[in-house]
């Protein structure tokens, strides 16, 4: 398994342009990570309170729009 030191060696001694790439690759595979985390949190519920607790707010006036 390769360890996080060597990843950050590796990553750190990238030409300019490969280190674009890499950002580029890597922002796309955080943020579809973070799609996956966010569907799996909906779908199971964990964020029902934080909806709820809006709804709640919205419903007595202590929201506001931008």
């Amino acid at each position: 398994m390769i360890k996080i030191q060597e990843i950050e060696n590796a990553v750190s001694q990238l030409p300019k342009i490969d280190l674009d790439k890499f950002r580029s690759w890597f922002d796309e595979f955080d943020a579809k990570a973070w799609d996956r985390q966010f569907a799996e949190d909906v779908h199971s519920g964990r964020l029902d309170s934080f909806a709820d607790q809006a709804l709640q707010s919205l419903k007595n006036g202590r929201n506001s729009t931008l």
